[in-house]
């Protein structure tokens, strides 16, 4: 029987979700297709209960769903529960859904490819607060590095940290970036400031990772002003599929996908469009 899944946003057409998953599928020649599908904003309820009835297998979820999701699947995994947003839904076998978050996990991966075998105890300067920060918090605060989260908003950095972490970590204001980034073994970007072509300023990295959470045409500036600043950069596509080739092992209740081809693939198409 063929498995049917998705990815589901508002807007989605730009994901490269659909074309990770088919890598992989046609790879392992699976019966399975995946598309892109739209559901716009307040729809989310009723698109979950047609998707269960069309026997969808499972979904990826993006903007502005991951949380509005929660408001109808109450199966959900401690990850989501301490994050407070899904990424990943896996249709049971009652037509309920169970709720996954792949985005911790996906980091952690992410950050070994680019060399950070190990967090325990590493200073890691975070810069947002928001949705993107979450998973991060939540995945770096259970590796036992030592956190520092700088946000426009101050208090909102305090909050964050409070309900995704579960070990007390320091937090101030975005402008106090320089101060803090001499003393950070890494450091982690989840903000858009960049995404207009503007960036924020760095301090000289002196060959310590950058992690930019964003890639393609909103992470350049901010990717080129780190290399500038001797930082070695890295953008965010090999956490978008380190968090798909989580999503995949689930549906299919099988060994971690091959992350190189499906990243490979990912980079061509980012360049035709460019």
């Amino acid at each position: 029987m063929m498995q049917r899944l998705a990815v589901i946003g508002d807007p989605v057409g730009h994901s490269l979700s659909p074309q990770i998953h088919m890598t992989w599928i046609d790879a392992q020649g699976r019966k399975a297709s995946y598309e892109s599908i739209r559901v716009p904003r307040g729809e989310t309820a009723a698109a979950l209960a047609d998707f269960s009835r069309k026997k969808f297998r499972g979904l990826n979820v993006t903007l502005p769903h991951k949380e509005a999701v929660l408001e109808t699947v109450i199966d959900t995994s401690p990850a989501v529960a301490a994050i407070g947003a899904a990424n990943t839904l896996t249709r049971n076998t009652d037509g309920s859904w169970r709720a996954d978050n792949t985005d911790a996990p996906g980091l952690m991966a992410a950050l070994r490819r680019a060399g950070i075998g190990d967090v325990s105890d590493k200073t890691v300067l975070v810069l947002g607060a928001g949705g993107a920060a979450r998973a991060a918090l939540y995945a770096l605060d259970r590796g036992r590095a030592n956190l520092i989260v700088l946000n426009r908003t101050v208090e909102k950095a305090g909050k964050v940290i409070g309900a995704c972490c579960r070990r007390s970590h320091r937090f101030g204001p975005l402008e106090d970036l320089a101060l803090h980034a001499v003393k950070a073994d890494f450091i982690i970007n989840t903000t858009s400031a960049g995404h207009g072509g503007e960036f924020l300023d760095l301090p000289e990295g002196k060959g310590r990772l950058f992690f930019e959470m964003s890639y393609g045409a909103p992470a350049k500036a901010q990717l080129a002003q780190a290399r500038r600043m001797d930082w070695i950069a890295e953008d965010g596509l090999g956490m978008l599929v380190c968090q798909a080739a989580e999503s995949f092992a689930i549906w299919f209740d099988c060994a971690l996908p091959d992350v190189e081809i499906a990243l490979e693939a990912c980079r061509e198409t980012l360049k035709l469009n460019e």
